[in-house]
């Protein structure tokens, strides 16, 4: 499955698309499908500041638990409640509903040195 072309990714496998200043974050396909089965999903809540590399929260499955982090600093102004009562969302479809927090942004130039979708791609095209 190709990644989406309209967000940047992270080497450890957040995506992230930029809407005016909200940047919708999640994680990739290939790191669900790591993860296999994820059974509860638990972010910061609104309201909350984030700095750039600062943790978001965290994703765990039956085989571990993973830190999902920001490659931005902002405020957290929404949390994907859906996830929060069907973490399955997130191996069923990580980039629409599955998505995890959005943030508001005042600078979001360190995305520009996030890889794009098909640099993403050709590094976990096998995964």
């Amino acid at each position: 499955m190709a990644v989406p072309s309209d967000r940047r990714y992270s080497d450890s496998h957040e995506w992230f698309k930029l809407e005016e200043d909200i940047v919708t974050i999640g994680i990739t396909q290939h790191a669900a499908d790591e993860l296999t089965d994820i059974t509860y999903v638990e972010m910061r809540p609104s309201g909350e500041e984030v700095s750039a590399g600062g943790s978001l929260g965290e994703v765990e499955s039956v085989k571990t638990t993973s830190e999902v982090y920001s490659a931005i600093g902002g405020e957290i102004t929404e949390v994907n409640t859906q996830v929060s009562d069907d973490p399955s969302l997130v191996n069923s479809d990580p980039y629409a509903a599955g998505w995890l927090v959005k943030v508001r942004c005042s600078d979001p130039g360190p995305l520009e040195s996030l890889m794009d979708s098909t640099t993403y791609d050709s590094r976990h095209a096998d995964g």
